[in-house]
């Protein structure tokens, strides 16, 4: 049984943001397109998000955190997918995990995971992928036994703590829990070999008989009686719409910086360099219109989703509903302006621009592999859905 405390813990200093991300983010640029190449765990970056005290970002202040924002949040998770959207991908399920216990355990267990992560500075992945219904709990005695695999565990490999969902043998629901990455019968398998986000060690986890305790059992999964319990699908949404939105930044930041230095005016063209090109102008002035209006409907996005975190339990199914439309429109956008950036912005630097030495090509495949989390088509249909009927998405795992 979790004791809460009598003493809460003293608030930190929150660090300056922006040089703080800035340093970091330099530094993840000098090796990403190796590493891109490499796969495997980010050990080393992962350990500097631990040092930066990056991870206490979301964590409210009565309890150690620096009880920022989720639009703080999501915009250095944003900045950090300009330059490396593997290290963003893992950096943002630890936010996305941490806050488990907040939407679907009881308040001690809120508090023991928040102060816990704050004190021993773990590092949250993900094992939950409700569409992998393969993990069993069972009961035994006055404990669980644990038993399946699950696939698609992002940031599984050097994480310290791992939410899961199980099936309850009981039950028959899908119910939430928490366990130690190290527990007995946890075994990662190495078996990520994905053409993008190859930094995220999103392979499978096999659990054979892992004991687990009552305590570590949180809640079930899904109950649209209570909209905040069903909050965390848009909080991964729009989490995902950032990452796209920051790797298309970042490819036409990367497409800027070669046309200005390399690109040369092709034969027939009237202009003395790529810079002046009026096709090449076209295609910039044509990529930058879109990138804004998405950068403007994510922003917007994420107002109104700290504007719902902060109603906790008194959120209506409307201002969830409102919430999960704007956040589909944002994804929605992000997906096809950051995929159509990730490709177009070879025809504004030219055929050398394709060399495997600058890994250009990783832009593309990061949001390709990324963007098919879940169908964006849904999205769409979830929109035209509203407009039409004015019917707000259903709440699921991914809506």
């Amino acid at each position: 049984m979790y004791i809460l405390s009598a003493t809460k813990p003293s608030p930190p200093s929150p660090p300056d943001y922006p040089s703080l991300v800035r340093s970091l983010c330099a530094e993840f640029a000098t090796t990403a397109a190796e590493r891109d190449v490499q796969g495997g765990t980010p050990k080393q970056e992962r350990d500097q998000l631990r040092q930066s005290g990056l991870l206490k970002l979301i964590i409210p202040q009565e309890h150690g955190g620096f009880g920022e924002t989720w639009q703080t949040t999501l915009k250095i998770v944003r900045e950090i997918a300009r330059v490396d959207s593997s290290i963003a991908h893992v950096f943002s399920y630890h936010h996305l995990g941490v806050i488990i216990p907040h939407l679907f355990g009881s308040t001690a267990q809120q508090e023991h995971y928040y102060q816990q992560t704050v004190e021993k500075g773990w590092f949250w992945c993900n094992s939950l992928n409700p569409r992998d219904l393969r993990t069993k709990l069972t009961r035994e005695g006055n404990q669980f036994r644990l038993n399946g695999v699950k696939s698609f565990c992002s940031g599984s490999k050097d994480s310290d703590i791992m939410p899961i969902a199980a099936v309850n043998t009981d039950t028959a629901e899908l119910t939430i829990l928490v366990l130690p990455t190290q527990r007995p019968g946890v075994i990662i398998n190495d078996d990520w070999d994905n053409i993008g986000q190859r930094q995220t060690d999103s392979g499978s986890v096999t659990f054979e008989q892992v004991l687990v305790d009552r305590d570590e059992v949180l809640g079930v999964m899904g109950q649209p009686t209570e909209p905040f319990r069903t909050f965390r699908s848009c909080l991964a949404q729009l989490t995902f719409a950032n990452i796209y939105l920051g790797v298309a930044e970042g490819a036409l930041e990367a497409a800027q910086h070669y046309t200005a230095t390399q690109t040369r005016p092709w034969s027939t063209s009237e202009a003395a360099t790529a810079t002046q090109d009026p096709y090449i102008l076209h295609h910039y002035g044509e990529m930058w219109m879109k990138l804004s209006a998405a950068r403007c409907l994510t922003d917007c996005a994420g107002e109104q989703l700290q504007a719902a975190w902060e109603q906790e339990w008194n959120l209506t199914a409307a201002q969830r509903g409102e919430c999960a439309i704007q956040i589909a429109t944002a994804k929605a956008m992000t997906t096809q302006v950051g995929l159509e950036i990730a490709n177009r912005m070879f025809e504004v630097m030219g055929a050398r621009a394709t060399s495997g030495r600058y890994r250009f090509d990783r832009y593309w495949r990061n949001l390709r592999t990324f963007t098919l989390h879940d169908p964006v088509d849904n999205k769409l249909r979830d929109i035209g859905n509203w407009v039409l009927n004015q019917e707000y998405p259903e709440p699921t795992a991914y809506s």
